[in-house]
């Protein structure tokens, strides 16, 4: 079993630390894992993504034509990434900041309403969270103790109370599938 993974948004969204994190729980579930990010320059605002691979069976490159999977936190990202996917694939879009809708109709397409989520539960910030715990619920790809276990490895210096919210919206968005 191997699932190719683009996330992509805006720069300061998560993105790059959604795929650490999924790359994480992949290892901690002995799976094999590959993780490829690329961002702008000016970081915060800019364009970023990242591909992630995990498999049970050896990896062989990081890059990602052609995902089973798209997570999608920004317009320009949708169309962008929408046209890559493969048919039968899953797009998981944040309807929150996304206003037009997926254009195939040979695919899965979740919308979440990440960041009114993310906001409810007190840091929007947090929206990628709220995307990985649909994306694991969805998939079955990961178990959801293992992404947390990953989220904070991921962010060992934050605070308890951040990683708390973090399991928040990581429950939340498992509970919306």
């Amino acid at each position: 079993m191997t699932k190719e993974i683009i996330i992509s948004g805006f720069g300061g969204q998560g993105v790059v630390s959604s795929g650490i994190i999924l790359g994480y729980a992949g290892l901690f579930e002995n799976k094999h894992v590959t993780f490829f990010p690329s961002y702008g320059a000016e970081m915060r605002g800019g364009t970023a993504n990242c591909s992630v691979v995990i498999s049970t069976e050896p990896v062989a490159s990081p890059i990602v034509a052609n995902p089973d999977v798209v997570i999608i936190m920004n317009e320009p990202s949708l169309a962008r990434f929408e046209p890559t996917l493969k048919p039968g694939g899953v797009l998981f879009y944040n309807k929150t900041l996304i206003k037009s809708t997926p254009k195939r109709s040979d695919i899965t397409v979740i919308p979440v309403e990440a960041n009114a989520i993310a906001e409810e539960l007190g840091q929007g910030r947090i929206a990628n969270m709220v995307m990985l715990g649909v994306l694991i619920k969805k998939t079955q790809l990961l178990e959801l103790q293992t992404l947390k276990k990953a989220q904070r490895q991921r962010f060992a210096k934050a605070s308890e109370e951040q990683l708390s919210l973090n399991d928040k919206a990581l429950d939340r968005g498992y509970e919306l599938v």
